[in-house]
C-alpha cells in the first residue's frame, strides 16, 4: 500500500541522514532531531508558494460569502438557477472551491513522504537509522505510551513535545479565527468543532513516534507563521495610507 512513495521516501531518508552527519557536532545527540527539523523547514519553504496560493483562494472565497448567501436566499426554490449563478460568480471572481483546496491537495504527497519517513521502521528494506537516534536519551522511534513513565526522561521529552505542539496548534487556530472573523452563531456545533479540530494533531502525536512528533511540531509552527504573515499582509492592504504632513 502506498508503494509509490517508496522512492521519494528513500531520497528523503538519504538527505536527512546526510544532514544528521553534517550536524553531528551538536551535543546531546541532537543531530538527528535537528536534521528532521531543518529538513521539514526546507520542505515547507519550498511549498510556501502553494500555501500562500491556498490562503489567497480561501480569502477570495470568504469575501464571496455575503454574495453567496444572497444568491441562496434569492434562488432558494430554483436549484438549477442557483447553481448557474454560483458558477458564474466563481468564474467572475476566481473564488471557486478549488482555488483554496487545490494548492493544499498538491502538498499532500510531500507531507505523506515526510510522515512516512519518520514513522517507518524500514526504508528500502533496511532499518531506519533515524529512529534509533535519540533526543535527550529518548529514542526517536519510541512512542509515548511505551516509555518508562511520565516522570522519566522519556516521558518528560514527550510532554515537552506535546506542550510545543499544543502551543503551535493554538497559535495556528487563533490566527485562522482572526482572519475568518467571528464564528457563525447560528451554527454552534460547527463553531465548537472548529475549536477542537486543530488539536487533533496533538492526539496524532500521542500515538506516533517521537520523530514524527518533531515533524508535526515544526510543520504546525510553520503553518501558524505563514497564516500570521498572510493575515498581517492582508490587513496592511486594507488599511488606508496615512496622509502626509
Amino acid at each position: 500500500m502506498l508503494g509509490f512513495l517508496n522512492a521519494p521516501v528513500g531520497v528523503a531518508y538519504h538527505i536527512v541522514v546526510g544532514l544528521t552527519q553534517l550536524l553531528a557536532p551538536l551535543p546531546g545527540g541532537l543531530a538527528a532531531a535537528a536534521a528532521i527539523v531543518v529538513f521539514t523547514l526546507a520542505v515547507r519553504l519550498l511549498l510556501s508558494p502553494l500555501s500562500f496560493a491556498a490562503l489567497r483562494g480561501q480569502g477570495r472565497l470568504a469575501a464571496l460569502q455575503p454574495r453567496i448567501a444572497e444568491l441562496r436566499a434569492q434562488y432558494a426554490h430554483q436549484p438549477e438557477r442557483l447553481q448557474r449563478e454560483l458558477t458564474a460568480l466563481y468564474q467572475a471572481e476566481g473564488g471557486g472551491l478549488l482555488a483554496g483546496c487545490l494548492p493544499l491537495l498538491l502538498q499532500l504527497p510531500f507531507f505523506s513522504v515526510l510522515y512516512r519517513l519518520l514513522e517507518s521502521k524500514l526504508v528500502a528494506g533496511q532499518p531506519n537509522a533515524l529512529l534509533s537516534a535519540k533526543l535527550l536519551s529518548a529514542p526517536l522511534g519510541s512512542h509515548w505510551l511505551t516509555g518508562a513513565g511520565l516522570a522519566s526522561t522519556h516521558g518528560l521529552v514527550f510532554l515537552g513535545m506535546f506542550a510545543l505542539l499544543g502551543a503551535a496548534c493554538f497559535a495556528a487556530a487563533r490566527v485562522a479565527r482572526t482572519a475568518a472573523g467571528a464564528p457563525n452563531a447560528d451554527q454552534p456545533p460547527v463553531a465548537a468543532l472548529s475549536r477542537v479540530l486543530p488539536y487533533l494533531t496533538v492526539v496524532i502525536a500521542a500515538f506516533a513516534p517521537l520523530a514524527a512528533g518533531l515533524y508535526l511540531v515544526t510543520s504546525t509552527a510553520w503553518t501558524a507563521a505563514e497564516r500570521a504573515i498572510w493575515s498581517s499582509r492582508s490587513a496592511a492592504r486594507h488599511v488606508p495610507a496615512a496622509s502626509g504632513m
